[in-house]
């Protein structure tokens, strides 16, 4: 039996999960409401205030939806009660992030400024002007985000310049040694 899949899912206060025909799960929290259309392979049945997920045989495809079925539907309680966030940061003179509305402004040492806005349920807030906070309900748009953002600069290994998660180690490589 799968170790994470056979683990019951807690349902808080205040939140609401419903199951409907063909495993779409709707949970409705504090924070908003997620939905999602899950594998028909999989039995997912709510009792005594939780959410337990079955599979029908022992089958390689069923083992992985299994662990990755309630995994989701966990993800998604939490991101109802708590949300996400991801923390970026900038580093490298004179580059620099700005908020204009529901846009934002990246320089990145480009000709010209970068600009995204923000997918819908996402929102970034900058810090000063090298610190972005990418925050939603949904996991997945918060952290594909955070790559779209990272993608625009990744770090590079020479200068270390670049836009790193917050916390991120960068692996530093040495530059070219002269001839002698």
């Amino acid at each position: 039996m799968s170790r994470i899949g056979k683990l019951p899912i807690g349902i808080p206060a205040g939140v609401t999960v419903t199951i409907d025909e063909g495993n779409n799960v709707t949970v409705k929290g504090p924070k908003g409401t997620l939905s999602r259309a899950l594998s028909s392979e999989l039995t997912i049945k709510q009792e005594d205030g939780r959410v337990i997920v079955e599979r029908p045989s022992d089958l390689k495809r069923h083992k992985s939806l299994h662990g990755l079925t309630r995994t989701l539907i966990s993800n998604m309680v939490e991101g109802v009660t708590k949300g996400y966030t991801k923390n970026l940061e900038i580093i490298g003179t004179g580059w620099r992030a700005a908020k204009n509305g529901a846009k934002l402004t990246l320089n990145l040492g480009y000709s010209h400024p970068v600009e995204m806005p923000d997918p819908e349920g996402i929102l970034t807030a900058v810090e000063g002007t090298t610190k972005i906070s990418i925050t939603g309900i949904d996991k997945e748009k918060v952290g594909q985000h955070a790559v779209n953002i990272r993608g625009k600069r990744e770090p590079e290994p020479y200068l270390g310049k670049g836009i790193r998660y917050a916390g991120e180690k960068v692996r530093r490589k040495e530059g070219k040694t002269g001839k002698k």
